[in-house]
């Protein structure tokens, strides 16, 4: 399926932002964290333990996705949760994913 390409998607400002955003999703400790997002919000601790990693290298990639605006949180006393920004950002490492499994099947 192809779609029509207007100008307004051949943009140099835009492009580069786009190249910025994509290159977040090449990290793999980035997207793991992402792809366990998926099943809902979690804390740094439960995020940590699940991954195998310490709470400061989860808090440093969860930093990048916040200002990457790929996540969000809200905080729950001295507890903090965080989750996928929003469904476009859920929509893409499902593509992407949904992608990656077909090419193994070929």
């Amino acid at each position: 399926m192809h779609t029509d390409i207007d100008d307004r998607y051949i943009n140099d400002e835009l492009i580069y932002e786009a190249a910025d955003f994509f290159k977040v999703f090449g990290d793999s400790s980035r997207l793991k964290l992402l792809i366990l997002l998926l099943s809902g919000e979690k804390c740094v601790t439960d995020i940590a333990d699940k991954l195998g990693m310490s709470q400061s290298a989860v808090s440093h990639q969860l930093r990048v996705l916040r200002q990457s605006r790929l996540v969000k949180y809200r905080r729950d006393g001295k507890t903090v949760y965080y989750s996928l920004d929003d469904e476009h950002v859920e929509d893409i490492i499902k593509e992407g994913m949904a992608h990656i499994i077909h090419l193994r099947r070929e």
